[in-house]
């Protein structure tokens, strides 16, 4: 029968019972990325507790219902992992769920993946219920020694990450206010695993509108093979890179 008044609507509610349907959990895990020495580096933890126990795990939790949302319990889980009670320069946006029905054997869990970027962040360390944290090499990691199925989550986020540095700015999110173009080309490198041309690469990434604008400085020396001082840039108003910076075709073309 439809309901035809609020008093129908709250009597309805007050009779309610959630416990006639089969509890679901919600979590976040976050996948941050970040360079370190050059390298591209993503966040893992040694898990403290069961399931899983001294397994590596992308960094998450369960979401606090009722006092927060996804954007937010992600903030925190980054926050907690990294020690950091501010992320300013941290780019943050929600990669997809994932929610099959034996992902965790503690009960159906469905996570909200969230993918991040950022530059030069510090050494983690470990939030309540793991027994450390470090920064590992993308290049190097084995999917298989992931936790749950964090190697896909990763394998999504680089997926993402990679198509993202095509066709928007957010490769400057791995670097400072102001940087050069040689550091600008090292983040490519870096995120897509390909060495690029410097000369084609300079030309790309000035012909793209709005994506670089001068600061006016330079850097205080040339290169070590005694080439000028490079000019340093800020990111201009583009959100959207038009034309899009290619990846290189796997045969190199």
């Amino acid at each position: 029968m439809p309901l035809s008044a609020p008093g129908d609507e709250q009597d309805w509610l007050a009779a309610y019972d959630p416990r006639e349907y089969p509890p679901v959990a919600v979590t976040v895990d976050v996948v941050a990325l970040t360079l370190r020495h050059g390298t591209l580096h993503v966040l893992l933890v040694e898990r403290g507790t069961p399931p899983h126990l001294g397994r590596l795990a992308l960094p998450g939790g369960f979401l606090r219902a009722g006092r927060e949302n996804l954007a937010t319990a992600a903030a925190r889980e980054l926050a907690e992992e990294t020690g950091l009670t501010e992320l300013p320069r941290v780019h943050l946006e929600q990669l997809g769920s994932y929610g099959a029905p034996d992902r965790d054997p503690r009960m159906h869990v469905v996570s909200v993946a969230h993918l991040a970027f950022a530059p030069d962040l510090p050494d983690p360390q470990a939030g309540s219920d793991a027994a450390a944290a470090a920064w590992h090499p993308v290049d190097t990691l084995d999917p298989a020694a992931l936790a749950f199925d964090h190697a896909r989550i990763l394998a999504d986020a680089l997926d993402r990450a990679r198509a993202k540095l095509e066709y928007t700015p957010l490769a400057a999110a791995f670097l400072g206010p102001d940087f050069t173009i040689p550091e600008l080309r090292a983040v490519y490198e870096s995120v897509w695993g390909d060495p690029l041309h410097p000369g084609n690469f300079h030309r790309k990434v000035l012909s793209v509108p709005g994506f670089l604008r001068p600061t006016g400085d330079t850097t205080p020396h040339g290169s070590p093979r005694g080439g000028p001082r490079a000019r340093r840039y800020r990111l201009g108003d583009a959100d959207r890179l038009h034309p899009p910076l290619l990846r290189p075709a796997p045969d190199g073309g």
